[in-house]
């Protein structure tokens, strides 16, 4: 959809740069230190095919620490996105910002949800469209996958412990304290533990499982063609 189209709902992914030990780290003993990374570069491409997908309107991918890192570079220039450099501060302060600079609404994701399918993100689109203030798609571990705001609401995201299990809790407290009207049309859950990647086997995920991992995964034994991994990327 035109970012001129009066309809049009931003999507704000944030992403950290793909270094490895940085990220997924809970997952390295059961993936290794490479296949967690990997795993974190598979989930970031797939959040951003998806944003695309939904054909909402603009897509930023928020990067941290910046956006120099050769995989956003890459994602820029074989996806129509935009590139723009997460702020200092805690999650709340970065996630405020991608909202005030949508000039519009918007939503924003992380890239740990691979249960979100584009047509999540166009009924959250469309809860915004109705005129709701505020849509979230909680997660099961207690925080949220996805909020979307009308307009940037700068009480939600200030003072929150971030990484816990009351995250959701909180916010819905916060939106009626505020009196803003809200919907919760889905509940999904994250990838952060061994537990979660299990799942993902269970729920016909392992397309992003292949060739990670110390229990040596195979085209043969996990069932799909593969590419092998590329060659590690540092900023």
């Amino acid at each position: 959809m035109s970012p001129d189209n009066p309809d049009a709902i931003g999507i704000a992914v944030l992403a950290k740069a793909p270094v490895i030990g940085t990220v997924k780290t809970r997952l390295a003993m059961m993936l290794g230190v490479d296949g967690a990374t990997l795993l974190h570069e598979r989930l970031l491409r797939d959040t951003i095919e998806k944003a695309v997908a939904a054909d909402l309107g603009p897509v930023t991918l928020w990067c941290a620490p910046d956006e120099r890192h050769a995989m956003f570079q890459a994602l820029a220039s074989e996806f129509p996105i935009t590139l723009a450099r997460q702020p200092g501060g805690d999650l709340g302060g970065r996630m405020l910002e991608a909202f005030v600079r949508a000039g519009r609404p918007a939503l924003v994701v992380g890239t740990d949800c691979p249960s979100m399918t584009a047509d999540h993100l166009r009924e959250a689109a469309a809860v915004l469209r109705e005129g709701t203030d505020a849509v979230a798609i909680p997660a099961e571990d207690g925080g949220y996958v996805l909020i979307g705001l009308r307009a940037p609401q700068p009480k939600l995201f200030s003072g929150i412990a971030w990484s816990t299990d009351t995250v959701m809790l909180e916010t819905r407290r916060r939106f009626v304290d505020l009196g803003l009207t809200f919907q919760e049309p889905a509940h999904l859950w994250d990838v952060d533990r061994p537990s979660d990647v299990r799942r993902m086997r269970r729920e016909g995920m392992e397309e992003l499982l292949v060739g990670i991992g110390r229990e040596q995964m195979t085209p043969e034994t996990m069932g799909f063609p593969w590419t092998p991994p590329h060659a590690r990327r540092t900023a």
